[in-house]
């Protein structure tokens, strides 16, 4: 007579939001990677910030101080939780909620092997600018004309009262939408 054995049934691996710790989403990312078991997904962004030194390009998480992990919740929730860089799964109560598959594939449709979606910085008239650096650093103004030959805009501005046309250099100017808040 044949032995028969129970089938050895994998346990089931779903998406987890993790609550990194402050600016470490990047450190627990790679921390988590080395888990046997664990898949991540970090997706990230690079976009123009501006600075009293002038327009600097900055990476940040999409989705800053959060990063998803795949796993198998009974056997490492306790290890993801602890890992470096991770303040823990996100968890309400005693509930542990998962994110759906097509969620996931969603972002992973826009953000593929962990790319990084730049935001664009194309300027055309009509645009609303914050000019960065420079004595005018803090003001808006609206591009007027784009000249790229001579890498300059011209913009119009309120400057003490009136509205005043300017010609600044290209790099110095930054699209107000640009700044994490909107993504084309």
């Amino acid at each position: 007579m044949l032995e028969t054995r129970p089938a050895v049934v994998s346990p089931p691996l779903a998406w987890f939001c993790l609550r990194s710790q402050p600016k470490r989403e990047h450190f627990a990312a790679g921390h988590l990677r080395q888990i046997e078991g664990v898949e991540v997904f970090l997706p990230r962004i690079r976009f123009k910030r501006s600075r009293r030194q002038g327009p600097v390009w900055v990476t940040e998480a999409l989705f800053p101080n959060y990063l998803f992990a795949r796993f198998c919740w009974k056997t490492s929730l306790r290890i993801v939780n602890h890992a470096p860089g991770v303040s823990g799964v996100v968890h309400f109560g005693s509930r542990w909620p998962t994110v759906l598959d097509a969620v996931m594939d969603e972002l992973h449709s826009h953000f593929a092997n962990d790319a990084i979606h730049v935001i664009p910085d194309k300027l055309s008239p009509g645009d609303a600018v914050r000019i960065s650096g420079g004595v005018f650093h803090g003001l808006t103004a609206v591009i007027t004309r784009v000249l790229p030959a001579r890498e300059r805009v011209a913009v119009l501005l309120e400057f003490l009262g009136r509205q005043t046309a300017a010609e600044l250099p290209r790099a110095m100017v930054i699209r107000q939408a640009n700044e994490r808040n909107l993504m084309s």
